[in-house]
């Protein structure tokens, strides 16, 4: 039996509540597959379209107070954790399977002079023109940026995930049988004031978050599920090059050469290489969707030990 952290990127997800639902249900059919292997599984997901579409509800409703963005991360992790533990669930039911499925609000420690709070780069919600954008940087202090010639938008820190706050109660409940989905969208960012806790407007990368998960949970496997097959060096060059099964040390290498661009692949190799720092002799393993069943084996996607 082993022990695997998944991490499903918000993307993935669909761009509605119906869509994501109907994606979701294959999903479960490669969760499941796991499962009747005799593993534990704890389950990550993104949310930054969908964070995105909570914070911009409450920004633009004439009858609804401003939410705070903590806040807006923790609806994001109820309703995805939702509809992921009922595609979960009705899975198991179908193939006659008794387990339990459960969300866990989770929040996820964050420094708070962690430098990314001074150059907030993650865009969430809509676009403004130059001058709305002054108007809402002005009227509610938020950081407005330029995104891609496309319009302004509120940007918010990325900062590096420190702890998982309710990791006791993901390694507890794994340990119960129960399949957890944990630290949704990389969690609810909160800092240290004293001996309390302090939400706080961040996005937390989700892959950096389950690294985090995997590392405090002592997991054998980090699979992180994108949109494809494999990592390559040189994408979408006439020299491009597929990784199949490549070495820590080698993927370190390509990190500090610039491979990687840092708005997609990077941070999920960097992830993975965290990880195993931290968990030598475990694995990480970056595929897709599609190929789960398969990357679960370690027969497809990028493996790196």
């Amino acid at each position: 039996m082993s022990r695997y952290v998944v991490s499903l990127g918000g993307n993935a997800l669909g761009n509605n509540a119906e869509e994501q639902k109907e994606l979701l249900k294959g999903v479960a059919k490669s969760i499941v597959h796991l499962i009747k292997l005799g593993n534990e599984v704890i389950l990550v997901h993104g949310n930054g379209p969908q964070v995105g579409m909570i914070n911009l509800a409450f920004t633009e409703s004439t009858s609804a107070p401003d939410m705070p963005f903590p806040e807006c991360g923790a609806m994001s992790q109820g309703y995805i954790g939702f509809h992921i533990q009922n595609a979960i669930q009705n899975e198991l039911k179908e193939q006659g399977i008794k387990r339990n499925v459960v969300t866990l609000v989770s929040q996820v420690l964050v420094d708070k002079d962690d430098p990314m709070f001074k150059n907030p780069t993650k865009p969430v919600g809509a676009f403004y023109s130059k001058e709305e954008a002054e108007k809402i940087a002005k009227e509610k202090g938020y950081t407005m940026k330029e995104d891609a010639g496309r319009g302004y938008r509120r940007v918010v820190a990325s900062p590096l995930p420190i702890d998982v706050i309710e990791k006791e109660s993901i390694s507890s409940l794994v340990k119960n049988g129960d399949i957890v989905i944990c630290a949704g969208g990389g969690g609810i960012p909160v800092i240290r004031k004293g001996n309390r806790l302090e939400g706080i407007a961040a996005v937390i990368d989700k892959d950096y978050a389950s690294a985090k998960v995997a590392e405090l949970v002592g997991a054998d496997y980090l699979v992180i599920l994108t949109a494809v097959d494999n990592v390559y060096i040189n994408f979408n060059k006439p020299d491009q090059k597929k990784l199949e099964r490549v070495s820590k040390a080698e993927m370190e290498e390509y990190l500090n050469t610039d491979y990687f661009a840092k708005g997609s692949m990077y941070p999920k190799v960097n992830a993975c290489v965290k990880f195993l720092n931290k968990a030598p002799g475990k694995t990480a393993i970056i595929s897709s969707l599609a190929k789960a069943p398969e990357a679960f084996e370690e027969k497809s996607g990028t493996i790196i030990k």
